[in-house]
């Protein structure tokens, strides 16, 4: 089991940026890709971004790339996510997620655990 606590969102003006924690507990020895997905009120989740477990491979998704950074500290089981030049549309709940692999690959799907989630607001 992993436990996943996601901290660092609150409330930001367009333009501003934020950065969001992960923290990773519980069974963290063996490898994960890690992944930031959000959820607007009333719509589906999202994927954001993606980083395989070396860090040396991400994906993101079109409408945060050159904006949004993901990041990872093995040695503190830590991701993060630098979110700059934020937009409105950015206002959503954001997950932390974590894949058990035993490649060195990113993902959009199929993640095994979860956090429980930190409301970032962008204001107009």
């Amino acid at each position: 089991q992993v436990h996943l606590a996601e901290s660092g969102g609150g409330l930001v003006q367009a333009g501003g940026s934020l950065r969001l924690s992960c923290a990773a507990s519980g069974r963290t020895s063996v490898g994960y890709s890690m992944g930031w997905f959000r959820q607007a009120s009333g719509k589906e989740r999202e994927f954001v971004v993606s980083m395989s477990q070396s860090g040396d491979n991400t994906d993101y998704a079109d409408s945060v790339k050159g904006r949004f950074s993901i990041s990872r500290d093995n040695a503190k089981n830590t991701v993060y996510l630098q979110m700059n030049s934020l937009k409105p549309e950015d206002t959503a709940v954001y997950y932390c997620a974590a894949r058990l692999t035993y490649f060195d690959v990113v993902g959009r799907s199929d993640y095994d655990y979860w956090g429980q989630g930190t409301q970032v607001t962008v204001s107009s």
